[in-house]
């Protein structure tokens, strides 16, 4: 929650705090961010590329937030830096606090009596904790969690409504869970015997490290026999899947409904679009980039963007491109052969 009586800065204020370049009057008072659109003039905005200089130019913002090679583009105040998004991220934050939480334990809460939750942390109503769970300091639990046996909540951490924790499970520090969010529950683990499916007991945990943040509804399976790790830093948005034995390596991020199949391994500062999908049991290295609606099939051991989703056309022409891809095998055999002629030809002629 953010406070609704926000404190006033200075753009001196922005950059003794966060340095950058100040060009014009560092007294000029913000209150709050907006985009250039919409800025008024007590608010700042930043500028991230040509295709909006015309919302630059008409802006009614009391400053903006530029890169060094648009340092140029406005009159207006501004601070000049390497990264105006990063910079405008961090002086929302600033003028954005989250409120902090009164501590205690509501009423309305069960909590087994064998549980550890710190004097500091935040317990709100229709909660439940079971046994020898261990909330962290000023860790934050809305109402309508479940906190399973044995699960472990580090310090500064914020539970929205109605996550789900499942027993044994493990919350790092400074860790943000979206409402709906599920943690630890089994994985899709199944053997087939003579048609019938057979489950197999899933006896790992979810790890996940600290600074992480989880959006609405995302799931995150418990390990069937290791342990599930997202590891600190990563970024999960909404409605995305994280299947069992999955390992997601430090400050990687994916956008909404990618789906990560069974003991996948992805490396750490990785991005994944999207819808994008990755196979079971495939690895990929550090720093690769899937893009949005992407379907990677095997391991990637390059850093790098990959992509395979085809461009949108009319229906028309889509059905007419579709029907050639089922040719395309004996294509290419036909391309082989004439290519055999070809050089048949030339070493005649030579």
């Amino acid at each position: 929650m953010r406070s609704g009586n926000q404190k006033s800065f200075t753009l001196g204020d922005f950059v003794e705090q966060f340095g950058g370049e100040l060009i014009g009057a560092a007294n000029t008072e913000i209150n709050q961010v907006s985009s250039l659109e919409s800025a008024k003039s007590d608010q700042v905005s930043f500028f991230s590329g040509a295709r909006y200089l015309n919302q630059l130019q008409h802006t009614a913002a009391g400053a903006i937030i530029l890169g060094l090679k648009d340092r140029d583009a406005s009159t207006l105040p501004r601070i000049v830096c390497s990264n105006p998004y990063a910079y405008f991220a961090k002086v929302s934050t600033l003028l954005n606090p989250v409120v902090k939480c009164e501590p205690g334990v509501h009423s309305l809460a069960e909590v087994d009596a064998s549980a550890q939750i710190a004097l500091s942390a935040n317990i709100g109503p229709f909660v439940y904790i079971g046994k020898n769970a261990r909330i962290g300091e000023n860790a934050v639990i809305s109402p309508g969690c479940y906190i399973g046996d044995n699960v472990v909540i580090g310090s500064d951490s914020k539970l929205y409504p109605r996550v789900v924790i499942y027993h044994d499970c493990q919350i790092g520090s400074r860790v943000i869970l979206h409402s709906g969010v599920v943690i630890g529950a089994d994985g899709f683990g199944l053997a087939n015997e003579e048609g019938r499916w057979l489950k197999i007991p899933q006896i790992g945990r979810a790890i996940i490290g600290n600074d992480v943040e989880i959006g609405a509804n995302t799931t995150v399976d418990r390990g069937a026999l290791e342990d599930t790790v997202i590891e600190e830093g990563v970024k999960l948005d909404n409605l995305i899947m994280v299947a069992h034995n999955v390992k997601i390596g430090a400050h990687s991020a994916m956008a909404g409904c990618v789906g990560i199949a069974g003991s996948a391994t992805i490396g750490s500062h990785c991005t994944v679009g999207g819808a994008g999908m990755v196979l079971g049991h495939l690895a990929l290295a550090d720093g690769v980039n899937v893009s949005a609606g992407t379907l990677i099939t095997k391991s990637i051991t390059k850093p790098g963007t990959y992509t395979s989703a085809m461009p949108f056309s009319s229906h028309k022409d889509w059905l007419k491109n579709a029907a050639q891809l089922r040719h395309l095998d004996n294509m290419a055999d036909k391309i082989r052969m004439l290519e055999q002629k070809i050089n048949e030809l030339e070493r005649k002629s030579s």
